[in-house]
This record gives C-alpha cells, structure tokens and sequence, in this order.
C-alpha cells in the first residue's frame, strides 16, 4: 500500500458492489484512504472504474471467506461483502452463508486486530416474511430456515449475531444496519430485484414481470440517504449505551409493486404491458421499516422522494443499456 499520512484508512469489503462503490466514492470525497476488497461475484469492475485513477483508492481482488492481512493502520470497516439479490445468492446457497458468517467473522478479527471500528450490512430480510407493519428491531421476525431464501436470511441473522457477541466479548466497537431495499446507480442491470427488472425492462419495450397479483409491498430509499444513514451510524459515538443493537436504515414510504410499476411506466414512457407471474417461495408481503431509533441515534430520515430517485436511475439505465448496445455492435 502507499504511505498515507493524512486522514483515515477506510476498508470496504463488497466495495464494487451497488452500494459498496457508491460509498467509496463518498469517502475518498470526503478525504479518506479507501482499500476495497471485492471477489466481482456480483460486483462489477465497472462501478470503480473511476475510482482507480485516485491515489488514495487500492482495489483488491479477494473472497473475505479466505483469510487475508492488510498491512498498516486500519480505522474503520464496512462489510458489505454478499450478494443481495435472491436470484444471485441463490446461485451458491453454501456460499452465501458463508460470505456472511465466515467473511464477517474474518472481518470482525482484523477489526480487533487493528483496532478498528466494524459496520455490518444487514438486511431487512432478517425479519423474513414479517406479521407485523412497520417492522421494529425489536421484532424477531418470521424466517423460514430452510427455504430457498434461508441462505442469505439466516446467513445475516447469523452474522449479527456474531457482531453482538464480538462485541459483548471482546470489546470490538461494531455497527449491525438493517438495510431496507435500495435503488440508484451503480445497480447492476441483471439484478434481478424490482426496481432493476422495471427499468430495464421498461426501456428495452418488454412486458413488466410482477409476481403475485402486486399487492405485496416494499420501501424504497434512495443510495445518497442510504450512504447517508450508513455514514452516521458508523461515525455516532456510543451516547446511548446501545450503539452495537441493530439499526433499521430504509424509507418508510410504502408502495405496492403494482403502483412501481405504474410509476416506471410513466417515467420512462414505455409503451409496455404486464405480465404476471407465480409469487416465489417466501417472498416477503410487507416491507416497511420503522426508522424511529436512527431518527433518535443518529438524527437520520431519508430526504429522497421515490419520483426524485427514480429519475436519475432511469438515466444511469439507459446509459448502461446504451454501453451494452455499443458494446455488442463492435463485438458484432
């Protein structure tokens, strides 16, 4: 690594990923060093592209379930580092457990080791397919084990578990957040998730794909409050006593998927229909976080409007979609 005598060293495990790249973008803004650490399973060179060029940004390529050192100081950590959408995750199950459990808990060592402060990337998922709206962190959730989804839910359960004992036994200053869907750019195309697959479908002139009959509902938050909840719950010193506990991070406007729907027809002014289709196994009815401990803890709420989201993550669509299409006629 190059000597870096000013400001902090920040790892980002997943940092090639959606969310991964766009907060390493924002710290080496803010003036930090970035080490990201990614094995481009489901990240994508493509969204660090840019980042390469800053000599205060390294890129490894690397799987966090295999152990590895980092040489020098090390200040804070954001594990990030699993995939999110079901179609991906469920492509190695073993692996995403592992990623979860083993990464973390390799993750949570180097913490100790270099004294470092240790944020974990939950999931909204750990409260499976919930009884109860909004959900609390207080709420212990409805989880198949042994469904097609258990891998990453179980995986994310396990893990804060991990951070917690970590924590309680020896000392490590760790950060759990549970991470309601999130959307803007940097997503892959080939995601798989609603918003992705709306868009991308949108502008390509097939039918929207909805499983069930759309009434099940989500919450979405826009990546600039996300980086923004993650930022502070990372930075806000242990006042409360309770700092380690889970920390719900989403946005509690609720729409159903027939209604996201509706909207990205009318934005991207695709002239597409809607097909339906069979509702996956254990696909979650309800998601809505209920954010009232981040407003408390950390003085957070999402300032983005769905519209005002979905507007520059159509365009960053179209741009990628437009790439591929270039992309192809060469190769052609």
């Amino acid at each position: 690594m190059r000597p870096y005598e000013n400001g902090r060293t920040v790892l980002v495990a997943g940092g090639a990923g959606f969310i991964g790249s766009n907060l390493s973008a924002r710290l080496l803004a803010d003036g930090d060093r970035v080490i990201c650490i990614d094995n481009l399973e489901t990240g994508r060179q493509e969204n660090i592209a840019e980042l390469h060029d800053n000599p205060n940004f390294a890129f490894f390529l690397h799987d966090v379930i295999e152990p590895f050192g980092i040489g020098g100081p090390i200040d804070r950590i954001y594990n990030l580092a699993c995939p999110g959408s079901p179609i991906k995750y469920q492509r190695d199950p073993v692996h995403t457990f592992k990623t979860s459990v083993i990464g973390g808990l390799n993750l949570l060592e180097l913490a100790q080791k270099k004294n470092a402060r240790i944020l974990q990337s939950s999931t909204s998922e750990v409260y499976g397919d919930p009884d109860i709206s909004p959900q609390h962190e207080n709420y212990w959730g409805l989880v198949n084990t042994v469904g097609p989804r258990a891998c990453y839910d179980e995986g994310k359960r396990g893990a804060e578990t991990l951070f917690h004992e970590m924590h309680e036994r020896e000392g490590i200053d760790t950060r759990i957040a549970r991470i309601f869907n999130t959307y803007g750019p940097n997503m892959d195309p080939e995601d798989g998730r609603v918003i992705s697959n709306f868009i991308v479908q949108a502008l390509t002139g097939d039918d929207l794909t909805i499983y069930g009959d759309g009434s099940q509902t989500r919450s979405f938050c826009y990546i600039t409050d996300m980086l923004d909840g993650l930022t502070a719950l990372m930075e806000t010193e242990d006042n409360f006593g309770s700092i380690d506990d889970p920390v719900n991070l989403g946005n509690p406007g609720e729409f159903t998927v027939f209604e996201l729907a509706e909207i990205v027809l009318e934005m991207t002014g695709a002239d597409c229909g809607i097909s339906y289709q069979d509702l996956p196994v254990d696909d979650p009815r309800q998601r809505r976080p209920d954010i009232t401990r981040a407003g408390r803890l950390l003085g957070w709420a999402p300032k983005i409007a769905l519209r005002d989201g979905l507007a520059p993550t159509i365009a960053y669509f179209r741009d990628e979609l437009g790439k591929q299409r270039r992309l192809k006629g060469q190769v052609a």
